[in-house]
C-alpha cells in the first residue's frame, strides 16, 4: 500500500477498498445457485488446462438454454473431461452430462439439506468480507494514528477521523449483512 499523507487520501482509499470488498461479495453470491440457471454460477470454476488452472470462461462458452439447464460449449475437445471434472468437483452440487464438445448441466431443484448448506456458504462468504472490511479499517486507523504521531493532525482531529472511518465501516458491514439476508431469502424461496 502506498504511503497516504492526508486524511482525504486515507478516506478515499478506505472507501474504494471497502467498495471492492462489497463487489467481491456480490460476485461470490452470484456463484451460489438458487435453483435457477445462471451463467454466473460457473464463474468461479477453474479448470486444469494446458498445465495451468484456467477460468472456465476462457475454455468455452457458457449459456442458459433453459431455465433449469446450463450448457458449456468447450472450444478444445481435449479439455471436455477436465471441464466436466472441475464442474463435478466444485461445491455447487452439479452433475454435468457430456455430449461430445457440449456439456449439459441440469440444475436440480434445491432440497432442504442443500438450502441449509448454501445458507452456510453465503454466511461464510459474508464473514470473510466482514474480516476484510475490518482489516481495511485497521489500516486506515493505523495511518491516522501515524499522522497524529508525526504531528500532522491534532488529537481531536484524530478522534474525529477515526469516528468517520468507523461510521464508514459500520455502514459497509450493514450493507453486506443486508445482502446476506436477501440471498438467504432467495435460497429459501426457490
Amino acid at each position: 500500500m502506498a504511503v497516504l499523507t492526508t486524511y482525504d487520501e486515507i478516506k478515499k482509499d478506505t472507501r474504494t477498498r471497502m467498495e471492492k470488498t462489497v463487489d467481491s461479495l456480490k460476485k461470490d453470491f452470484s456463484g451460489l445457485r438458487t435453483g435457477r440457471a445462471s451463467t454466473a454460477l460457473l464463474d468461479g470454476i477453474m479448470v486444469e488446462a494446458y498445465g495451468a488452472m484456467t477460468p472456465l470462461s476462457q475454455i468455452g462458452t457458457v449459456s442458459v438454454p433453459e431455465s433449469r439447464m446450463l450448457s458449456v460449449q468447450v472450444w478444445d475437445r481435449s479439455l471436455v473431461k477436465s471441464v466436466e471434472k472441475a464442474i463435478r468437483s466444485s461445491e455447487l452440487g452439479l452433475n454435468p452430462m457430456n455430449d461430445g464438445q457440449l456439456i449439459r448441466i441440469p440444475i436440480p431443484p434445491l432440497n432442504e439439506e442443500r438450502r441449509i448448506e448454501l445458507t452456510k456458504i453465503a454466511s461464510k462468504y459474508t464473514e470473510q468480507a466482514r474480516v476484510a472490511v475490518r482489516n481495511i479499517r485497521r489500516d486506515a486507523m493505523d495511518a491516522i494514528k501515524k499522522m497524529q504521531k508525526d504531528g500532522n493532525i491534532s488529537e481531536d482531529e484524530q478522534k474525529k477521523y477515526e469516528t468517520e472511518i468507523q461510521t464508514l465501516t459500520d455502514s459497509t458491514i450493514k450493507s453486506m449483512d443486508d445482502m446476506l439476508k436477501v440471498k438467504e431469502q432467495e435460497i429459501k424461496q426457490v
